[in-house]
């Protein structure tokens, strides 16, 4: 099955998108005639596994090699990179023409940039005095789609940078990917933001609109109605919390990238000693897609009402006589089994994860806090990652988890390295406000959000809930117990200037709803989202009543170990 996700279902053409992508990225291939060696930077190798497949890049002459600082291994005369704009990149590929040249080795070079060149770097190039051996250009990968509803940007650091290094060009290339969608799908005409990033965000897209405005007299009404800008920050709490969905579990146990995880073939059932097995995990994969944003202790119980079915439909194909058509109904289940095994060996390799006493530990220990009855309440996590030294990294990791729920809504007197400060908590107000917190929560058969944490709603999706229902003005007060300031911002006049009748306007926008579309949502998260709040986001949209559809646009997928990766650099 290929990685390439299968976006035929997707609420906006993001299949034209892509193929837009795929044609760039080929161009810059076949530009480059006769046989090339393609050196990419190893962080845009899954997004380009999301793009072509690399028996297509062999059709066009190109091997493939990962960027490093050690020289490039190959007998081809040209060599491409493709490659993000950082500078230890760019002294990377200083270094392999320095020791072509050292070599006598003459290779023409090609460099293009990812999504866009900068200026630091061709210095760089100049001053190591090889910027003349090189054509430079741009291949403006601004976001690739993951699934047919969630877009990435790709920016590992984005938030980081921002907040910590004072750098918006993240921010910049946020906005115009988004940007880059208007003039597809025509001006979002109502954009609402909460945090430092977004609203950022929100003010860099108005000055583009306003610079290089989309021309929407011959594109109707906007298939986007509405635009929800989150920071990471905003809700911290979310991401720390244990994942419980089928795709959560699998990120956080298997690790998932770019819409695939690489495992032993033995957890596939594949008796080949050493030997990887790459699994995509997106909806090409239909039983994926069906069972993705359960919870995982429901998933297990509908493999195993699947396999059950399946073995009794075989048991009566074996002793009784068959329709024709029922045979075909049967064949068509045999089609599925693939996909069956596949998913019952996942699970089966998970629950020895989820099953473990730590695990279920953690996850008490983590509803308690959550839940926090009272300011009083408080546990020396901290303490313990400062005082105990015997403690592994993956410890450490799990009690950071705790920590920094603890750092950014619940009272804690000592954080250590995290530096929270002794203050009252503003979490029960928070919590009760936005019902947080769901008791009875029906995992099987769910009719909260609560149920992709067992009981717990991820704040985030609470906020979306209320920015597409009325906006920010009736939780003012909520917002501002949050990190970061808020905007709301009507651009119905960036929409409707170019419309000669504002009646007509109208009209096309009420016609379409009559026709059975539902409005909008782009949901964008900038510091990472998690497939639970993803999972939480399919919820919303599956309900009756439903008045939108929802697209999520991540800087990236992120879990509470993608998150404390940096905190553990600092403990050591």
């Amino acid at each position: 099955m290929s990685q390439i996700p299968n976006l035929e279902n997707a609420p906006i053409n993001l299949s034209a998108i892509r193929y837009l992508f795929v044609l760039q990225f080929l161009l810059i291939i076949i530009k480059v005639r006769g046989e090339k060696c393609l050196v990419i930077d190893p962080k845009l190798s899954g997004s380009l596994s999301l793009l072509v497949q690399s028996s297509e890049l062999k059709k066009h002459g190109a091997e493939l090699r990962h960027l490093t600082a050690e020289p490039i291994q190959t007998d081809r005369t040209k060599v491409v990179y493709l490659v993000r704009a950082q500078i230890e990149l760019i002294k990377f590929i200083c270094s392999h023409i320095h020791n072509d040249t050292s070599k006598g080795l003459h290779r023409e070079y090609y460099l293009y940039f990812v999504p866009r060149r900068a200026v630091v770097c061709e210095k760089i190039l100049e001053e190591e005095k090889v910027h003349e051996l090189l054509s430079i250009g741009e291949f403006p990968l601004y976001m690739i789609p993951l699934d047919e509803d969630v877009l990435s940007f790709e920016l590992d650091l984005a938030q980081k940078e921002y907040l910590a290094d004072g750098d918006a060009t993240s921010l910049w290339h946020i906005a115009k990917s988004i940007h880059n969608l208007e003039f597809s799908f025509g001006v979002i005409p109502n954009v609402r933001a909460k945090g430092k990033a977004a609203t950022r965000v929100a003010d860099i897209l108005n000055r583009m609109q306003a610079e290089e405005p989309v021309n929407t007299s011959d594109m109707g009404i906007p298939e986007i109605n509405t635009l929800v800008l989150l920071d990471r920050e905003v809700d911290m709490v979310t991401p720390m919390c244990s994942q419980l969905t089928y795709e959560d579990c699998s990120m956080q146990f298997l690790g998932v990238n770019n819409g695939a995880v690489e495992l032993d073939a033995s957890i596939m059932g594949v008796q080949q000693e050493g030997k990887k097995i790459k699994v995509p995990l997106n909806s090409s994969d239909k039983l994926f897609k069906e069972i993705r944003d359960l919870n995982f202790e429901v998933v297990v119980q509908v493999l195993r009402q699947k396999a059950t079915s399946m073995k009794q439909d075989y048991t009566e194909i074996s002793t009784t006589s068959q329709t024709v058509s029922e045979l075909k109904d049967f064949v068509k289940k045999l089609n599925s089994l693939p996909e069956m095994t596949r998913h019952i060996n996942l699970a089966q390799h998970l629950s020895t994860f989820t099953s473990k006493p730590s695990f279920l530990g953690r996850l008490d220990m983590e509803q308690t806090l959550v839940e926090a009855q009272s300011y009083d309440m408080n546990f020396p996590v901290c303490g313990i990652l400062n005082e105990d030294k015997l403690l592994d990294r993956d410890d450490k990791k799990k009690l950071l988890h705790l920590s920094l729920i603890q750092r950014q809504y619940l009272p804690c007197s000592s954080v250590g390295t995290v530096n929270c400060q002794d203050s009252r908590s503003n979490w029960l107000t928070i919590k009760r406000a936005l019902q947080l917190v769901v008791e009875d929560t029906d995992t099987a058969n769910p009719n909260d959000i609560s149920y992709v944490f067992s009981g717990y709603a991820p704040l985030s999706i609470r906020l979306v809930q209320q920015a597409i229902r009325s906006g920010w003005r009736p939780i003012e007060e909520i917002l501002r117990l949050l990190p970061g300031p808020h905007s709301e911002i009507k651009r119905v006049q960036m929409c409707v200037i170019q419309f000669s009748d504002p009646i007509k306007y109208c009209i096309l926008h009420y016609s379409r709803l009559a026709d059975g579309r539902r409005s909008l949502v782009l949901v964008v998260f900038i510091g990472g989202v998690t497939f639970a709040e993803i999972s939480a986001l399919r919820f919303l949209c599956s309900q009756e009543g439903m008045a939108y559809d929802l697209i999520v646009g991540t800087t990236k997928i992120v879990n509470g170990q993608t998150l404390t990766e940096t905190f553990i650099e600092k403990l050591g």
